[in-house]
């Protein structure tokens, strides 16, 4: 069994400190807010990101980076993706090569446009290279903690590296597939957040089944348009972290993305929306860091740009599906 140190104790975290710890790792698990984590160590429960839920006898809450990183063997990234560039620096001279690096945060940076394994590796490699994969794929944290099961997939260019996380990870109720492709990983669990916004959308405003399966189809389209310009797989968008993921943020009613747009769609605003609940929706940055990364790759992403004007220049959810149903008529593939 390993020492595993969790980074970032939101609902995804916690609910993968639960399944790991269960696997009979022992787990550290980070967390940035210190009110949190005196109530943690009181209760053993995240009443703001994941109520409801115990955290076993072996997972250790930290509120300091260094005790939490203190003998890890491998490091286990879960934070928002606009914040892991400055825990990486918080956290550098607590690092050592022979750690082993994951990252299960889905978003695009901002300034950069770096995926979060580009990030890491940027940040890291001011002492050494880490050794590094990427989880993702389609799961709601609260089911993973309750020990529903679910299958997702770890991606690095070190199929030894891969093949030992996913068999360190999986277990009765959590399975992984090992996978090379990280690029592909990383943006289809980034860039199916954008898409879930125009699922809530289609939902909030009672456009029925036909558009919802629509949406999804030519959202999962364009994702691997924009992925394959990156240089990730084709197949990699047809698998867990690409197609799985997107349905199940598209269609799950736990999906943040998803709920932001219902709520966009009934006339509340994006900052209403946002300061009503503690969680981050990723969908947010990266829709404007997607329109941007297109640009550069000279990728049509007519979902993306709709969704960026609906929520950072003023459009109407209404008025972006119909700019959506008007564009010019095209063959499918």
């Amino acid at each position: 069994m390993s020492r595993i140190s969790i980074i970032g104790a939101g609902a995804w975290g916690t609910a993968l400190s639960i399944v790991l710890a269960g696997r009979g790792h022992a787990v550290r698990l980070w967390v940035y807010e210190n009110d949190l984590y005196q109530r943690l160590l009181r209760t053993r429960e995240n009443d703001v990101f994941l109520p409801g839920f115990h955290l076993p006898d072996n997972v250790v809450p930290s509120n300091a980076l260094g005790d939490a990183l203190d003998s890890a063997e491998i490091v286990l990234t879960v934070t928002p993706s606009h914040v892991c560039r400055t825990v990486y620096r918080q956290m550098l001279d607590h690092l050592r090569p022979d750690m082993l690096f994951v990252s299960a945060t889905k978003g695009l940076e901002a300034d950069t446009l770096m995926r979060m394994s580009e990030v890491i590796c940027n940040v890291a490699g001011e002492r050494f290279t880490p050794r590094l994969a990427v989880l993702s794929g389609p799961t709601f944290a609260r089911e993973i903690a309750r020990g529903a099961p679910a299958a997702v997939v770890i991606a690095s260019a070190d199929p030894g590296l891969a093949r030992h996380l996913q068999a360190e990870f999986s277990g009765p109720t959590l399975r992984l597939y090992a996978s090379s492709d990280m690029t592909g990983v990383e943006l289809g669990g980034s860039l199916k957040n954008i898409i879930a916004i125009g699922a809530g959308v289609c939902d909030g405003l009672n456009l029925g089944s036909n558009a919802l399966a629509a949406l999804i189809t030519r959202g999962l389209a364009e994702i691997t348009r924009l992925a394959t310009a990156c240089g990730a797989e084709a197949s990699t968008l047809g698998g867990l972290a690409g197609l799985g993921d997107l349905v199940l943020t598209c269609t799950g009613t736990l999906s943040r993305n998803r709920t932001l747009g219902v709520e966009l769609a009934k006339g509340r605003s994006l900052a209403e929306i946002q300061a009503g609940t503690p969680t981050v929706a990723e969908g947010v940055k990266t829709t404007s860091a997607a329109i941007r990364l297109a640009a550069q790759r000279r990728v049509e992403m007519p979902i993306t740009e709709q969704m960026d004007a609906m929520l950072h220049h003023g459009r109407s959810p209404r008025q972006a599906i119909r700019t959506l149903m008007e564009r010019s008529l095209k063959s499918e593939f």
